[in-house]
């Protein structure tokens, strides 16, 4: 179907997606709706008000608005008769010609005006009242504006659809086609993956052994393995292994060594000491070692004060510290760099709040004042949340403070336009990774006083990187590890569990000892029984005191499966508004957990809501975030899902009343010790291990250490030792 016709009004218009009314002059559907105005929608790029548009589609329904005409692809037709040719040129297309200067070039070329400008512009002297700029705006306005529709027109036709050539195009302009013709795989970034890619260029007779491909192929098994294994280099061994996977094709070597020459020659890849890195993951690595350890050879800051200050606060607070917890407060003042490490209970959040309150007193800041000079960073919102609560400061993710741009995946908070700020604390810094660390370094000034608090026996960052175990493990830098728990009494059981199993001991005569830590025995077959009784004995509770784990998703037993018995429990069906969103159906009131960052709409990956709303006829829903509604449509509706059961691996970084965690041997390889240790930590009050005890044993003696491989720990030393031999 097509519609041929003139752009009249937007009605709305981001990220190249357009809505707007076009006045149909000509179409193969009905004759009916020549000189009509409908609605049409699509991506679009360098479309102006009166363009003459060809649009290909198809009339869909909208729920709220009606007949829409959904544009697949488009081409913008140049004007042939008068009144189009002059309203045309008088646009805002061609700044500085208007509706007069028009008119006289319509009357001396006439209809073939568009023409002669692009390929006889010299003709235009013939025009009294034409400058010699009006001239050249004209002709290269003219040309870049037929190049581009040109351009699209060639990207839809080589099997990108018009979205994705309105994004090529706006991104590269002109030099799309020489990028496309040359190397397809070079346009591959965030918004265009390698499958995606490598599907057209297949498609458009690239050889399965091209060396495009191979050399494409190569970095895209870098980042596959680095985001889902989290090491930050390979071996020769391992690229060409993997290689094999990637390309369904056994390789020459000649090729292979060829293909890795030319990426180490690009500065796609850097090569040392028998490691191949990706660049940007081995200056990653380089900057975080180079920034600590300049940080940590700066000189001692001897406040005068700090010793008589600090035991006004400990009287203020009516707190007695230890000296584990003294040392790692004055430390904070002392030096440039330090990290705090400890389990559950051990004070970790008193002493970032006692930092705080320290700071406003030694230097005599006010809140505000303070505010400007301290940021409290996490990885996740609901640990940022968790921290703002418990320390009565300002906390934001990572993300949000680099103020991500989810769209181009940059960070608006760079090495280029850096905060000043004079003391950054990252909580719950084992799940921060690499590149993230990196990034926020370099939205740092150098000299800001960094102090990192994690419990590194906790899993590992879902990144790149083990980050805070590899900076612990150099020795080299003001570690203080807290050891004195003081959570003892309200939860005794469930911190003493946690301390065996970080020890690797399984005492079961601590299960239903109390009321803090129960243990409920049941296997395979009637977990769903038991799961059913225990979750409706908590049914009442809010969604926000209790958390409910599980270690896999499929299975009868698995976290995909035990989250429709829970939402039946907790969330029944009465009078709900309810909607189907792939394979899952969701109701007002159900708990759900976000999966992806949205900075935009302050929401980030395991961020647990409830949906506030449905409204089937424009199909949106709204999820209530504590208190931060945020709208989803069809375009976002895969950013979320059931949340009554989540994965151990989203639970961390947030704290509940009441977990209840599910250990089954079915579970099998998912059953290792930092797994274990991580859920257990999650609970506050009252945890509930649901299984075999077969299955809690197997955890606990299985201290599966994933070592990913990173050489951060490497460079941080090898740094020491050249500075010694200097």
């Amino acid at each position: 179907m097509y519609l041929k016709g003139i752009y009249k009004k937007t009605i709305y218009n981001r990220d190249n997606y357009t809505v707007g009314l076009i006045k149909v002059k000509e179409n193969d559907i009905d004759a009916g709706l020549n000189e009509k105005t409908i609605t049409f929608t699509g991506y679009f790029s360098n479309i102006n008000l009166e363009d003459h548009l060809l649009l290909n589609g198809e009339f869909t329904r909208h729920n709220k608005y009606g007949d829409q005409f959904q544009a697949l692809s488009y081409e913008v037709v140049l004007p042939e008769e008068k009144d189009g040719i002059v309203t045309f040129l008088s646009s805002e297309i061609f700044p500085g010609i208007g509706e007069s200067k028009a008119k006289k070039i319509y009357e001396i070329l006439g209809n073939d005006t568009i023409n002669i400008i692009m390929k006889e512009p010299e003709r235009l002297k013939e025009i009294k009242g034409l400058s010699k700029k009006n001239i050249q705006t004209l002709h290269d306005k003219l040309t870049e504006y037929q190049d581009s529709i040109e351009l699209i027109v060639k990207l839809n036709d080589y099997g990108f659809t018009n979205r994705e050539s309105t994004l090529l195009y706006n991104k590269y302009k002109r030099k799309i086609n020489d990028i496309i013709e040359e190397n397809v795989y070079n346009v591959i970034d965030d918004t265009f993956n390698y499958k995606r890619i490598d599907l057209l260029a297949l498609k458009h007779q690239y050889d399965r052994l091209d060396k495009r491909r191979v050399k494409a192929s190569i970095i895209y098994l870098f980042n596959e393995v680095i985001n889902s294994i989290g090491d930050s280099y390979l071996t020769y061994n391992e690229v060409a292994s993997y290689l094999k996977r990637v390309l369904l094709s056994s390789i020459e070597k000649e090729l292979f060594d060829e293909c890795l020459k030319e990426l180490l020659e690009e500065s796609k890849l850097v090569y040392e000491e028998e490691k191949f890195y990706l660049t940007k993951m081995y200056y990653a690595e380089k900057n975080i070692a180079k920034r600590f350890v300049y940080l940590n050879n700066q000189k001692m800051v001897k406040e005068k004060n700090l010793d008589k200050m600090f035991e006004e606060i400990q009287n203020y607070q009516s707190i007695t510290y230890n000296e584990e917890q003294k040392e790692a407060i004055k430390s904070a003042f002392k030096g440039h760099f330090m990290i705090i490490t400890g389990g559950p209970g051990t004070g970790k959040t008193t002493i970032i709040k006692s930092i705080v309150n320290l700071y406003e007193k030694l230097y005599k800041k006010n809140y505000k004042e303070a505010m400007d000079e301290i940021t409290l960073l996490a990885p996740t919102g609901r640990a940022a949340k968790r921290m703002m609560e418990s320390v009565h400061f300002p906390a934001q993710t990572i993300h949000r403070f680099l103020k991500w741009d989810k769209e181009k995946n940059t960070f608006g908070v760079n090495e280029y336009d850096k905060v000043k700020t004079k003391m950054v604390i990252i909580d719950e810094a084992s799940m921060v990774d690499t590149y993230l660390l990196d990034s926020l370094l370099k939205g740092l000034y150098y000299d800001t006083k960094i102090i990192l608090v994690g419990d590194y026996h906790q899993l590992p960052s879902v990144g790149p990187g083990q980050l805070l175990k590899d900076l612990i493990e150099t020795k080299c830098f003001n570690v203080i590890e807290l050891n004195t728990l003081y959570r003892q009494k309200e939860n005794s059981n469930i911190i003493t569990f946690a301390y065996d199993i970080q020890n690797g001991e399984y005492n079961d005569e601590l299960f239903n000892k109390d009321d803090d830590l129960t243990f409920i025995e049941c296997d395979s077959y009637n977990l769903i029984d038991k799961f059913t009784e225990l979750c409706n004995s908590y049914k009442d509770i809010s969604y926000s005191d209790i958390a409910i784990l599980a270690p896999m998703y499929k299975t009868i037993n698995g976290i995909d499966n035990l989250n429709l018995i829970a939402r039946e429990i907790f969330n029944p069906k009465i009078n709900q508004n309810e909607i189907s969103i792939g394979d899952t159906l969701y109701r007002e009131n159900d708990k759900v957990i976000e999966l992806v960052n949205m900075p935009d709409d302050n929401v980030y990956n395991g961020d647990v809501g409830i949906i506030q709303s449905i409204d089937n006829e424009n199909k949106q829903v709204i999820i209530d975030y504590d208190g931060n509604m945020v709208t989803y449509n069809k375009n976002n509706f895969l950013n979320f899902k059931l949340g009554y059961v989540t994965s151990i691996h989203k639970s961390q970084g947030s704290e509940y009343k009441i977990v209840i965690m599910i250990m089954l041997k079915e579970y099998g390889r998912m059953l290792y010790r930092k797994l274990l240790y991580t859920g257990v930590t999650r609970a506050k009050k009252n945890l509930f291990l649901l299984g075999e005890d077969i299955a809690i044993k197997k955890s606990i003696d299985n201290n599966f250490v994933n070592d990913r491989k990173t050489t951060l720990k490497d460079m941080v030393l090898k740094m020491y030792e050249e500075v010694s031999i200097n």
